[in-house]
C-alpha cells in the first residue's frame, strides 16, 4: 500500500571505465521514495520544486515511460528487490512476506553481498508493517529503521495516542484498527529537517558515505528509503511555504472513466484513516488544494534530503564511482478521476519516476521513451555490475535496460505490464506507448468472461472514456500481447 522510492546502483564490469584494468568496483546507492509520482521539474512539472532530483537527471538518463508493476507499497518493493512481478509471486497485499512465496529467493542486495559488496539499508526499503517484516538475509548489518507515521506535535497524534496508521506501520493492535483514533492528515511546523525521519535518514547516509570514502577497495550497496510524500503530509513549514494552494490546477475530470467497470476505481482510500478528512467524498475545494500543497511539500522535503547526499558524494569524490538510480515505488492520485492515493490500474497510480546514473555508460542528460518496469532494475544492475545472471529461484521477469542506457533509441520491450486485484477479480494490464489495456477476470477463468478497459493516451483526455467497445481491432491486438503473460498466481487470494 504505501509507498514511494528512489535508487542508486552499480557497475563492476568493463562497461565501467577502468574496471577491466583492475579499478575499484563502484558503489551502489539505491534511493527509494514512497508514493512518488513524476511530480518533478525534470519531468516537466512546472509547479514542482525539485532542483536536486533534477540535477540527478541531468547526470544520467530519465525514463519517461516507467511503470510500477503494482500500485501498492509492499508488492512494488517485492517487484524491485526480486525482479518478479506480483502475478508471478502471488502476493498482492501488504501483510504477506515474499519469502512465503519463494523461501530461498535471491534478493537484489543479496546478489551484491554474494559478489563481495556490503549491503546496507537506511529508512524504508522493504515494507515493514501491516503484519509484514524486514528481510534480514538481504543485509550485511541490521537495517536502520525510522518512523513512517510521525508527528512532532502530540496534538496531531490524537493527543499522543496510538493512531490507526501508526498501529499499521508498527505492527501493533492490528486486530482493532477501526477502534483507534485517526491522526492528522498534515502537520506544518517550524522545525529542522531532522525533526522527521527523512532528515535523519539523509544524515545517516551522509555519515556512512564518509566512512565509505575511508575504505577504498570495499564496494558498498546502500539503499536509502524516504517516507514522504507518503501520508501524513508532515514536512517542515519551509517546504509548505514553497507552494501557494491557489496555484494548483484542480483536475478537470473528477469522475471515473465513462464505461469503466464500477469496481475498477476507488475514492479516498487510506485518506479515511486521517483527520479531518470526511469518510466519504466529496472533499471541499480548500481541502483538495491543501492536500495537493502537502504532497508537493513532501516531495520538496525529500528532494532536499537527496541533495544532501549528492553534495556529499561530490565532496568526497565518490560521484564518479557510484551508480545512482532514482525510483518511486508507485504513483499517486491527487483527485484526478475523483480518486486519491494509489491502488488502481490507471496512469496516475502506476507511472513512476525512474532515473539511472551510470558514469561512462550513458550520455548525461539523456531521455528515453523506452517503456520500463520496476522489475527491470534488478537485471539492469546485475549486468552493469558484471555479476552472474540471476536465474532464480524466484521468477525473473525483468529485462536489462543497459542497451537503452547506451542508446536511448534502442527498444528492449514493447510494453509494460502491471496489475491490481479487486476482490476475486485480477486486473492485468499492459501499457504500450499509446494504449493501456486492462483485463478484469478471476484467475483461471476463461478469457471470454473478462471485462475490458482500453484507453488511448494520444487523446486529449485519455481516461475520460473506456474505448473497449469502440476499438475492437486494437483490443484484439493488445489481447494477443497480454495472452503471452501467464495467469496470475493466487497465493494471496
Amino acid at each position: 500500500m504505501r509507498g514511494r522510492w528512489v535508487l542508486i546502483l552499480i557497475l563492476v564490469s568493463a562497461s565501467w571505465p577502468g574496471l577491466a584494468n583492475g579499478a575499484e568496483r563502484p558503489h551502489v546507492l539505491l534511493i527509494c521514495v514512497d508514493d512518488l509520482k513524476p511530480a518533478l521539474g525534470c519531468y516537466g512539472d512546472k509547479l514542482a520544486k525539485t532542483p536536486n532530483m533534477d540535477r540527478l537527471a541531468a547526470r544520467g538518463m530519465r525514463f519517461d515511460l516507467a511503470y510500477c508493476n503494482q500500485a501498492v507499497c509492499a508488492p512494488s518493493r517485492n517487484n524491485l528487490m526480486l525482479g518478479s512481478r506480483s502475478t508471478s509471486l502471488g502476493i498482492y497485499g501488504l501483510n504477506r512476506n515474499f519469502r512465503e512465496a519463494v523461501p530461498e529467493a535471491m534478493t537484489l542486495p543479496q546478489s551484491f553481498r554474494k559478489a563481495g559488496y556490503l549491503a546496507e539499508s537506511y529508512g524504508k526499503v522493504f515494507h515493514t508493517g501491516h503484519g509484514n517484516r524486514e528481510d534480514e538475509a538481504s543485509w550485511s548489518r541490521p537495517p536502520l529503521h525510522d518512523k513512517i507515521i510521525e508527528y512532532v506535535d502530540p496534538a496531531n497524534s490524537a493527543g499522543g495516542r496510538l493512531t490507526r496508521e501508526e498501529a499499521y506501520f508498527t505492527n501493533r493492535e492490528l486486530g482493532r484498527i477501526k477502534e483507534l483514533p485517526r491522526g492528522s492528515v498534515w502537520e506544518e511546523l517550524e522545525v529542522e529537517d531532522e525533526a522527521y525521519a527523512d532528515g535523519r535518514v539523509a544524515k545517516a547516509v551522509v555519515e556512512r558515505l564518509r566512512e565509505v570514502a575511508k575504505e577504498p577497495g570495499q564496494p558498498v550497496f546502500l539503499a536509502a528509503g524516504f517516507a514522504r510524500p507518503h501520508l501524513p503530509f508532515t514536512a517542515p513549514k519551509k517546504y509548505w511555504e514553497m507552494f501557494d494552494p491557489q496555484s494548483f490546477e484542480l483536475p478537470r475530470r473528477r469522475q471515473a472513466p465513462d464505461g469503466a467497470p464500477a469496481y475498477a476505481g476507488k475514492t479516498l482510500g487510506e485518506l479515511n484513516n486521517y483527520d479531518p478528512v470526511p469518510q466519504h467524498p466529496p472533499l471541499s475545494e480548500a481541502m483538495r488544494r491543501r492536500l495537493m500543497q502537502g504532497y508537493y511539500a513532501g516531495v520538496s522535503y525529500v528532494d532536499a534530503q537527496v541533495g544532501k547526499i549528492l553534495d556529499e558524494l561530490d565532496r568526497l569524490g565518490l560521484a564518479d564511482k557510484t551508480v545512482i538510480v532514482l525510483w518511486g515505488d508507485h504513483g499517486w492520485h491527487l483527485g484526478d478521476l475523483g480518486m486519491w492515493t494509489k491502488h488502481t490500474n490507471y496512469e496516475q497510480a502506476n507511472r513512476i519516476p525512474l532515473v539511472m546514473v551510470a558514469p561512462g555508460v550513458m550520455a548525461k542528460g539523456s531521455v528515453t521513451r523506452q517503456l520500463a518496469e520496476t522489475v527491470d532494475v534488478y537485471p539492469t544492475l546485475v549486468e552493469l555490475a558484471g555479476l552472474p545472471v540471476v536465474k532464480g529461484p524466484q521468477p525473473m521477469d525483468g529485462v536489462s535496460l543497459v542497451p537503452v542506457l547506451r542508446d536511448p533509441k534502442v527498444r528492449v520491450r514493447d510494453h509494460a505490464y502491471h496489475c491490481f486485484p479487486r476482490g476475486k477479480r485480477m486486473g492485468r494490464a499492459i501499457r504500450t506507448e499509446r494504449y493501456r489495456l486492462v483485463e478484469w477476470k478471476e484467475p483461471g477463468a476463461d478469457a471470454e468472461t473478462a471485462e475490458w478497459e482500453l484507453y488511448d493516451y494520444e487523446m486529449e483526455e485519455p481516461e475520460a472514456r473506456n474505448l473497449a467497445e469502440e476499438q475492437l481491432e486494437v483490443i484484439g491486438q493488445l489481447r494477443q500481447i497480454l495472452a503471452g503473460h501467464p495467469e496470475a498466481k493466487l497465493l494471496n487470494f
